[in-house]
């Protein structure tokens, strides 16, 4: 019998717990947060009257040879459920990651697929969202970076003969996740095990790992609402969300009030079981008195961040072929205003929005799209136009739309107001207009310079749109072409300013 056929005959021996309820229910696709009446039917294990022979078996070995383990176990819900090492790791032989541990046949690796058989309804929700593909960034320049530009081919496994890059494997795989390499008789390869990133592509094929967030073997709710959790990964120079959160008034008021939040009760609804401050989890994830929790933590994003140019969530949603695609921004901006009106009024949150989306507009009208255009007639002009990271243009554009663009606009999107200013459109300016125009004006002089038709070719193109660019509205003022009746507004208000301080 396969992994899901003992598990569920297990759950089925301790009986099944059916329900019709009605409730508000919410639909993705309509976005519908309170209103429509559903009748569901609910099926699921809610435990077993004793725990199995095969995790007794387990446990009185691992409370000796893995004290730790056996006690966090001990402290979570699975315990109090019967829920044991078995009823998680239980393997088929057939399975790709199957091993023979003493009399049993397991899986080191509990995938999504696993927790599925007990939290299906989580784990679906999970696999629509942007956090179980997040180890498709293998394929995009961060990795480049990693790889071949940080790294070279000397970590040699056996999951990787022609070697790998230490750079990849401690970095980018540890939060994103990578590929576990199952070898000869269920081991896991080095280089990709041990490995929490929670897009891991996992070896029975599913996206994804729980245990990112909920770390085992407590698997503490608690600990999965708390910031420290989300600021494993969401912090750093490009996407600086735990630091953004910490200088916010949400985050002071956290780290104030944190023995308010009552973090480890079951239901956990803000408005009703907290209200000194909200958390990552309370904002994209936690229920509210008319949401319940979600696992797709975007459904309550209305800006994507992460690309040069921020887009609205359903087009990046379509190119993964999520099912989001079909959901609104409009609809999501909805379910994260039902949190924000849990402690603020209508007028406040519809205010913080107009000021949100216009730092995203200036971001991406100013310096993205021109920049994003730049940057694509730049590349041809190149002495290597195929091969990232060879020129200023490449670093200098990669700096200022990766780093210091996204720092902007999470900045914005969390109310940091530092990182949106100092740490973000000062140092998207700086860099535009002091790394990235010079080394453009340099590609083309050396274009012009190489005795390359098709180079000398595209950088007459690049000057053309580079001095388009500048004679902007936007961006005129760093040629001395400042709009007359602006300069002397700014003028009258300098003066006054100076006025009114003088001593």
């Amino acid at each position: 019998m396969n992994r899901k056929g003992y598990i569920v005959g297990l759950f089925a021996g301790a009986g099944v717990l059916t329900a019709t309820l009605a409730i508000a229910s919410p639909s993705r696709t309509t976005g519908t947060i309170a209103g429509s009446v559903t009748k569901l039917v609910v099926s699921g294990p809610f435990g077993l009257p004793k725990m199995s022979k095969q995790s007794r078996e387990c446990v009185d070995c691992h409370k000796k040879e893995s004290h730790g383990l056996y006690q966090q176990w001990g402290d979570s819900k699975h315990y109090r459920a019967n829920v044991g090492c078995y009823e998680c790791h239980a393997a088929d032989r057939s399975d790709p990651d199957a091993m023979q541990h003493y009399d049993a046949t397991i899986a080191t690796i509990v995938s999504p697929k696993d927790c599925g058989r007990c939290h299906s309804h989580e784990v679906e929700e999970f696999l629509g969202s942007h956090h179980s593909k997040a180890a498709r960034i293998l394929g995009s320049l961060d990795n480049v970076l990693a790889e071949v530009v940080e790294g070279n081919n000397a970590f040699v496994t056996d999951g990787f003969p022609h070697g790998n890059s230490a750079a990849a494997v401690n970095g980018c795989w540890q939060c994103h996740g990578s590929q576990v390499k199952v070898l000869a008789g269920g081991k896991l390869d080095a280089a990709t095990w041990p490995n929490t990133g929670i897009g891991r592509i996992n070896p029975d094929g599913s996206e994804g790992s729980c245990t990112a967030c909920h770390a085992r073997h407590a698997f503490s709710a608690a600990q999965a609402r708390h910031p420290d959790t989300c600021g494993k990964c969401h912090m750093g120079p490009d996407h600086p969300q735990k630091e953004v959160y910490e200088e916010s008034k949400h985050g002071i008021s956290f780290f104030s009030n944190i023995d308010k939040m009552n973090l480890d009760r079951p239901k956990w609804i803000v408005g009703e079981d907290y209200h000194a401050a909200p958390t990552c989890a309370t904002c994209h994830m936690s229920a509210t008195k008319n949401q319940p929790v979600t696992h797709d933590i975007g459904m309550r994003i209305s800006w994507n961040n992460r690309p040069p140019v921020s887009v609205r969530p359903e087009v990046s949603d379509a190119k993964l072929g999520l099912p989001g695609a079909d959901v609104p921004w409009q609809t999501r901006r909805h379910n994260m205003q039902d949190v924000c009106t849990a402690c603020h009024n209508k007028n406040w949150v519809t205010n913080f929005y107009i000021q949100y989306d216009g730092l995203v507009e200036l971001y991406n009208e100013k310096f993205a799209k021109p920049g994003a255009e730049l940057y694509k007639l730049a590349k041809p002009a190149k002495e290597l136009p195929s091969v990232n990271f060879t020129h200023e243009v490449d670093w200098s554009w990669w700096e200022l739309w990766h780093h210091e663009g996204r720092r902007a606009r999470h900045g914005a999107s969390m109310m940091g107001p530092d990182y949106t200013h100092w740490h973000g459109t000062y140092e998207v300016a700086k860099t535009f207009y002091t790394h990235y125009v010079p080394a453009i004006r340099h590609l083309v002089k050396e274009a012009h310079e190489s005795g390359d038709p098709e180079r000398s070719a595209a950088a007459d193109a690049l000057a053309a749109k580079l001095d388009e660019v500048l004679n902007s509205n936007d961006h005129k003022w760093v040629l001395g072409k400042m709009d007359p009746e602006e300069a002397a507004r700014r003028k009258a208000a300098s003066d006054a300013f100076k006025a009114r301080y003088k001593k």
